[in-house]
């Protein structure tokens, strides 16, 4: 694989429960505003908190999830300027992470004549629906699989096997999801609290975050790079695996703070925000917030974190995706928006959360460190930075170009920052399977297999008091991450 090779992020893309577009995002983390879930309109949804942070588009049918990474790479593609013509000129492949990929026809369809679907086809719609016969690949490894399709997009383009990437995360309702953590007991009653001191679970919320990356050369020879500012880059992804619980984090947090430390490098002085996992569970977010001080040193306890579930739920194989748009956001204003407001902070989450106001990014500071863990073990760091010029032109990502995008019954978007990806890639082990491997990636990209988290052991959605005691062993004592 060619390190050599510059790889830059040209466009961005949001879909959230605040509506769709990177600015609508934006104005969703200064407002710091309480958002409670929702409850779906889902008649069989029979369990005892429904709840979940849904996207503003009231069909509940069948390719939910297809629809909002569709839009969000729509928002993406026109940030970067790129259009079906461009693309197909190109060698342009299509990753994308879920945790259940696209499950509504199957649990909403069952006796149908067309029968079960594989869900996990949201690469494949994306690329018919763009035309493109390249690289396309679906992650399935839980709540990391936006992560891992990121660093596996940089791979592909520095291994000079695609020129683009169109690379994120979707995830939308699924009553077998939501259903299994009400089994597991690991659902807040009000809403998405990570750090605070009562907090009783997660919640989900659905949503979707696309990057358009492609290598430097590539871009500067259609003059994408051109603004003096430089683009964001994203200068590290570390994977790796507990390999040790189906459903909870390993206890001492070892492989966390390896991921950490592999995608920081040597220089953890520099980071000025974290964009946390943080899923609200009792045990990750004192686990996590312990490993950041690991990580960090002694200035863990002043760096500014920014909570997105807070803002959005727990979006799933979206989180990661939408954590690293939250963080080219940030470094695109120079600022750590104000957490949602917490009632009282856990004593024992010894971590920054700033309330009421934006803090600055500091100088010398100007990198953003996004973590997601998942069911099996999994874990995903990434390190976004502010750019610097770069090249005969200066450099930078397109920013600011606005498109309109329309379907799916959410409103118009427009385009937000760029940034831009290059480093090192960690190692990675295989986690528990489900939903079956992904492939592997030819030009010296890293093979995946197994890497799939679990995904609730069996427990259906029932009725209360039904059976569930298998899953609920499963996360005795350790709960889930």
């Amino acid at each position: 694989m060619n390190r050599e090779v510059e790889v830059v992020v040209t466009g961005i893309g949001a879909v959230t429960c605040h509506g769709a577009g990177a600015d609508t995002l934006w104005r969703a983390m200064t407002a710091a505003g309480t958002r409670l879930p929702d409850r779906p309109a889902d008649p069989l949804a029979r369990m005892d908190l429904p709840l979940i942070s849904l996207v503003p588009d009231p069909d509940l049918r069948a390719e939910r999830a297809t629809r909002f990474a569709s839009l969000a790479a729509a928002e993406a593609l026109s940030d970067a300027g790129l259009d079906r013509a461009s693309l197909a000129a190109a060698r342009t492949a299509v990753v994308f992470g879920s945790c259940m990929g696209e499950p509504g026809g199957n649990e909403r369809g069952r006796g149908a004549d067309d029968g079960w679907q594989p869900p996990f086809r949201l690469a494949s719609a994306l690329a018919g629906e763009l035309g493109l016969f390249a690289t396309v690949h679906d992650i399935g490894n839980a709540c990391a699989a936006g992560g891992y399709a990121l660093g596996i997009a940089a791979d592909l383009v520095r291994a000079g096997e695609a020129d683009v990437a169109i690379a994120g995360g979707s995830d939308a309702y699924s009553r077998v999801a939501l259903g299994c953590f009400n089994r597991l007991g690991a659902v807040d009653p009000e809403r998405c609290r990570p750090f605070e001191r009562d907090r009783a679970g997660t919640v989900f919320g659905e949503g979707a975050g696309v990057f358009v990356i492609e290598s430097a050369a590539h871009a500067r020879a259609r003059g994408a790079l051109s603004s003096p500012d430089g683009a964001p880059r994203l200068t590290g992804v570390a994977w790796s695996c507990d390999a040790d619980h189906p459903t909870a984090p390993q206890a001492d947090a070892e492989q966390v703070v390896r991921a950490m430390r592999e995608a920081l490098g040597a220089a953890p002085d520099t980071v000025g925000c974290v964009v946390p996992h943080g899923t609200g569970t009792r045990l990750n977010d004192v686990l996590e917030s312990r490993a950041l001080h690991r990580a960090l040193g002694p200035r863990a306890a002043r760096v500014p974190l920014y909570s997105l579930k807070a803002l959005l739920g727990h979006t799933g194989g979206a989180s990661a995706a939408l954590g690293a748009v939250a963080a080219a956001l940030i470094l695109r204003h120079g600022e750590v928006p104000p957490n949602v407001p917490l009632k009282e902070q856990d004593p024992e989450c010894e971590v920054l959360l700033p309330q009421g106001d934006a803090v600055p990014l500091a100088d010398g500071a100007r990198r953003v460190l996004v973590n997601a863990y998942g069911f099996g073990g999994n874990n995903a760091s990434l390190v976004l930075e502010s750019g610097t010029p770069t090249g005969p032109s200066g450099g930078s990502a397109a920013g600011e170009r606005a498109g309109a995008v329309s379907g799916g019954g959410v409103g118009s978007v427009s385009g937000g920052a760029g940034s831009a990806v290059g480093g090192a890639v960690g190692s990675v082990s295989s986690g528990s399977t489900w939903g079956g491997a992904v492939g592997s990636v030819s030009g010296g990209v890293r093979f995946v297999s197994g890497a799939a988290g679990f995904a609730g052991g069996g427990a259906v959605a029932g009725p209360r008091g039904g059976s569930g005691g298998v899953v609920r062993r499963m996360v005795e004592g350790g709960g889930v991450s």
